[in-house]
């Protein structure tokens, strides 16, 4: 009897505990993220979206991705996908809960996918080679060779205006990324391609022959997929940290982050700067390379410098009495023993160690952030930085973020405020020019050298920027 008990009450405890199993409310997909502790997240490599780059992974998509992993108190785990219609099959078949991949929103995505709000606006644009006729309209690329990403917004545009146009055609690649497109327009190898405008932005510093024919669609949003369905807890939180982002103002310091440099930068002046370094460059690298290795720098960032202090002339002079590769004044030469600022060994020597002595006196500011402050200090002086970043703390700005600094440097022109700082009176529109030029020169040397310049010194492609 008392062995039937005992089976009974176990069967009944099993039951209850089957019942209340049961009964328990399901986790809904933000709930079941934050309990996993991952956010499984898939992006395209690119340079608008996420690539390894100086100061490791970086990318506009990765610095938003791992903030909202941050924002969840999770750990994201991206994975790199190139093909369009995979990254949204993936997202469609719950294989990822985000596509953050730079996707443009379109009318035909949206009944694959649920979108968040967009984080940036572009337009597809266009491209064609210099040299050749420039068309006007859809029109003129009816006797020319397009080529297009398949499945991409581009190609559904093109679909859109061959209703117009019927006679339009062009050539989908399943293979090619969008920037191996661009640089088969630069070589010749096709006539047309369509490009977003941010991404045709970036490209046309390394491939001056680009050109911009006419914009193919109105703006545009860019914006991360999520799979579309009942349960819309992801997405709500999404949704309020892009909300959160764009009032607080940090969507805008990231974008500045990696195009203020590019929105700036003068194309004009692209032919002269790779004329040089095919004709100088072989020059100087030597130097540079071992310069850079000594005080752990990344050399092509210290040519860079030097490029827009000199344009790699050793014996540039400027009305102030500033010379030689790296500009040193004669007061920063003798502090740093440079006996001879015209020559190139010695000044680029100087101007790599000055360079660290600055960097050193930011350590409180991550990187990319230091890197930049640390080569406005070289042009305008750390005195001038320092009171730049005192009046962005006073603003309200970040005093440790180069894109709200480069919003303060400027007022130092006016008495309203530089009566107040320590150092005074600035022309602090210079320094925000000149670190924006190093950047594109730095980006377009460091294209073209893993490509087509490789290293003497492959440690130094290793090593931080500073």
């Amino acid at each position: 009897m008392q062995k039937r008990f005992i089976t009974m009450t176990g069967g009944i405890t099993i039951l209850l505990v089957l019942i209340l199993l049961t009964c328990s409310p399901q986790r809904n997909l933000l709930q079941q993220v934050q309990h996993d502790g991952v956010l499984r997240v898939l992006t395209r490599n690119s340079a608008t979206t996420y690539f390894n780059g100086p100061h490791g992974t970086s990318g506009l998509e990765y610095d938003l991705i791992t903030a909202f992993a941050k924002h969840l108190g999770v750990k994201a785990d991206i994975r790199s996908e190139n093909n369009l219609q995979d990254i949204l099959q993936q997202v469609e078949s719950g294989q990822v809960q985000i596509a953050a991949a730079g996707l443009t929103v379109t009318e035909q995505r949206k009944k694959r996918v649920r979108f968040t709000p967009p984080y940036q606006y572009i337009t597809q644009q266009l491209i064609y080679r210099t040299g050749a006729a420039r068309p006007h309209s859809i029109k003129d690329l009816l006797n020319g060779d397009l080529e297009v990403i398949a499945n991409s917004s581009h190609a559904e545009r093109l679909k859109t205006l061959k209703q117009a146009l019927p006679a339009l055609k062009w050539r989908e690649n399943t293979t090619a990324k969008s920037t191996e497109l661009l640089t088969l327009v630069a070589e010749q190898l096709i006539d047309f391609t369509i490009a977003d405008s941010n991404e045709a932005a970036l490209q046309r510093r390394y491939h001056p022959e680009l050109r911009v024919a006419f914009d193919v669609s109105e703006a545009q949003g860019l914006a991360w997929a999520l799979r579309a369905g009942k349960d819309d807890s992801l997405y709500r939180e999404a949704q309020n940290f892009f909300n959160s982002l764009q009032k607080s103002g940090k969507l805008e310091q990231m974008l500045s982050q990696y195009y203020s440099h590019v929105r700036t930068y003068n194309y004009a002046g692209t032919p002269t700067y790779l004329r040089h370094i095919k004709q100088r460059m072989h020059r100087y690298q030597p130097l540079f390379e071992r310069a850079a290795l000594d005080n752990n720098l990344d050399w092509r960032l210290l040519a860079a410098v030097s490029y827009q202090e000199s344009n790699w002339n050793p014996r540039a002079v400027s009305p102030t009495g500033v010379r030689g590769m790296m500009m040193l004044t004669r007061v920063t030469a003798k502090q740093l023993g440079i006996k001879k600022r015209t020559d190139p060994a010695q000044s680029i020597e100087g101007g790599a160690r000055y360079i660290k002595s600055l960097y050193q006196r930011f350590p409180e500011v991550a990187e990319p952030d230091r890197t930049w402050l640390t080569l406005a200090a070289y042009n305008v002086g750390f005195g001038h930085v320092k009171d730049a970043r005192a009046i962005t703390a006073q603003r309200g700005g970040n005093e440790n973020k180069w894109a709200d600094v480069k919003q303060s440097l400027p007022l130092l022109r006016k008495r309203k405020w530089y009566k107040k700082t320590q150092y005074g009176y600035a022309r602090g529109h210079e320094p925000v020019r000149y670190v924006e030029n190093i950047r594109s020169y730095y980006d377009i040397l460091r294209w073209r050298t893993e490509r087509e310049l490789p290293s003497r010194n492959n440690l130094a492609f290793s090593l931080p920027a500073l």
